[in-house]
């Protein structure tokens, strides 16, 4: 076999997951211009560690393919995830606590600043109304914004409605709206993004070097945690692609970004004709290629779609006034072969949008729906028929619910519909791609955590928590499927695999995903991120040197 030349890197280790099949291999894996050139044993080495520039071993860590989030909003997310982090909470004395203590220690004058929090979890209000009343005595007067943990709610002060001049009279593009109370005054709740917006706008931002920094710091850290790529699901801030394109001058982006931008309810023509544009702007570590649509709101907060009301006589209307409109945008962006991916959270909303993507004519385009958090039998029949791709949220399922249903989330649905939460099994066992991720900042991003929960359908390290729907568990190897192989199937392309021709995207980590129990492997070390063949995160040392039974050596450049 003649080796191209230059070989960049060749990294040496007793467990490669190598092809298709994951097969575990001992050998070396040679990289050149940002492509696996070769995966072998390592006695046939020598001629690509010859020429190599850079020769690594690993030892006993496992080399898998590159980790990529399939449902991610870094920068739109930054503007979510400010202040005070409420996430874990669950009880309303408990918030207040932790909002008193945080606006005591944030240095700012009563009424000419703004407090911020984020992860809000509705279970504080139990069956009560949602509104501002949370703030009475602790927020009296303060300008307040707060964000609920799923992103589709805030809740905000009186101070801030009045700033911002909302009246809860607003016409709006989509079905969101503004919370009122019994005598028709805005209660502080606003209800997706649309109401949102109305506040959001007189919101005070970080300058522009700030964000750019926030960023890169981002992205480090997903980098660190073995991920190599992520599908940022939207267009959220007008000048993402000149924070992208700052971001760069400054050095590579550490992980890989495929960018959807989002076309939202009220989307005109000229929008559409827009967003068509858009694609094919790429950077050295982003390009813009897809589209994410949104057929409905949440099950949290009662703007999810759903055949029958929730148990608050809510969640009855898609997030489009006219949802034929969604699927003109789908069909007109399946013309130009365009990949959409489709939040869905409601069983009619992932009916809807299953059935649309089943009547477009085959092109090869391929379309996702997103989160599929509830459905029946018949609406998941609908998908496999519609040759819909999935994306799921393994840990949506694991932090925000619970299997005694006492979760606002369960108690919204009723036990039946409860009962069909996040279904990833049983969609793979039907056939379907099933993709998985995060939607950072609504969870944490780590994937070796969201790997974990996949399997084991509760939080991570912890086995004290009574598992929600185990039969819909994934197996390792599927779970880890859903971050490689199944991710690039679910936008219609290949890769995630470890072999010759491959792009060279490696997560390798101490221990091996496929045989390390989940909790366990949720604690593993990242050992290497390699994004297009560069090493872009590298733990050898210090792994090294805190693991006793490991030679330092193991871990040396050869």
């Amino acid at each position: 076999m003649t080796t191209p030349e230059p070989i960049d890197l060749v990294i040496f280790s007793s467990g490669i997951l190598h092809g298709e099949a994951l097969t575990k291999t001992a050998g070396f894996v040679a990289i050149s211009h940002g492509r696996i050139a070769h995966v072998g044993r390592a006695e046939a080495a020598d001629e690509w560690t010859a020429q190599a520039n850079q020769v690594i071993d690993v030892g006993d860590a496992t080399v898998c393919p590159g980790l990529i989030d399939a449902h991610i909003h870094p920068i739109h997310g930054a503007e979510i995830a400010r202040g005070l982090d409420l996430g874990g909470i669950t009880g309303l004395d408990d918030v207040r606590a932790a909002l008193a203590r945080y606006a005591a220690s944030t240095p700012h004058a009563v009424g000419s600043d703004w407090l911020f929090a984020w992860g809000l979890d509705p279970a504080i209000f139990g069956d009560a109304v949602f509104d501002n009343s949370l703030f009475d005595g602790i927020l009296d007067d303060e300008l307040a914004f707060i964000t609920l943990f799923d992103g589709h709610a805030s809740l905000v002060s009186d101070a801030a409605l009045k700033l911002a001049g909302v009246t809860g009279t607003e016409e709006l593009p989509s079905t969101g709206y503004v919370g009122l109370d019994q005598h028709g005054r805005p209660n502080g709740m606003l209800y997706e993004m649309a109401a949102q917006e109305l506040v959001r706008r007189v919101l005070p931002q970080p300058s522009f070097e700030r964000r750019v920094d926030e960023l890169g710091k981002l992205l480090r850290s997903m980098a660190e945690s073995g991920l190599v790529a992520g599908q940022m699901l939207d267009f959220g801030a007008p000048d993402t692609l000149e924070v992208l394109e700052a971001l760069e001058r400054k050095g590579e982006l550490a992980i890989r970004l495929r960018i959807s931008p989002w076309v939202m309810p009220g989307a005109t023509e000229d929008d559409l004709e827009a967003m068509l544009a858009m694609q094919g702007r790429h950077g050295r570590r982003w390009h813009v290629h897809g589209i994410k649509l949104m057929m409905d709101g949440t099950i949290d907060n009662g703007t999810a779609w759903l055949f029958d009301a929730d148990t608050h006589g809510e969640s009855l209307h898609p997030l489009w006034h006219d949802p034929e409109a969604l699927a003109a945008a789908m069909k007109f962006f399946h013309e130009h072969r365009i990949p959409t991916t489709t939040h869905a959270i409601g069983d009619q909303a992932v009916s809807f949008v299953a059935r649309t993507i089943g009547a477009l004519p085959k092109n090869g385009t391929v379309h996702r729906i997103e989160h599929i958090e509830s459905i029946p039998d018949s609406v998941l029949a609908e998908i496999i028929s519609a040759g819909a791709a999935t994306s799921l949220q393994p840990t949506h399922c694991a932090l925000y619910s619970r299997a005694d249903h006492t979760d606002n989330w369960s108690r919204r649905l009723g036990s039946e519909r409860a009962n069909q939460a996040w279904r990833t099994r049983d969609l793979r066992d039907a056939g379907a791609i099933v993709a998985l991720g995060s939607d950072w900042p609504i969870a944490p991003f780590d994937p070796r955590a969201i790997i974990a929960s996949a399997q084991t359908r509760r939080p991570a390290g912890r086995p004290d928590v009574e598992p929600v729907q185990p039969q819909q568990a994934l197996s390792a190897r599927a779970a880890l499927e859903g971050y490689t192989s199944q991710y690039w199937r679910s936008v219609g392309e290949e890769g995630g695999i470890v072999e010759s021709g491959a792009r060279a995207d490696l997560t390798v980590v101490l221990h091996n995903p496929l045989t390390t129990a989940p909790d366990d492997f949720a604690e593993t070390p990242v050992i290497l991120t390699v994004v297009d063949g560069e090493i872009v995160v590298d733990n050898r040392r210090a792994i090294a040197k805190g693991i006793a039974d490991l030679s330092e050596e193991s871990f040396q450049p050869v």
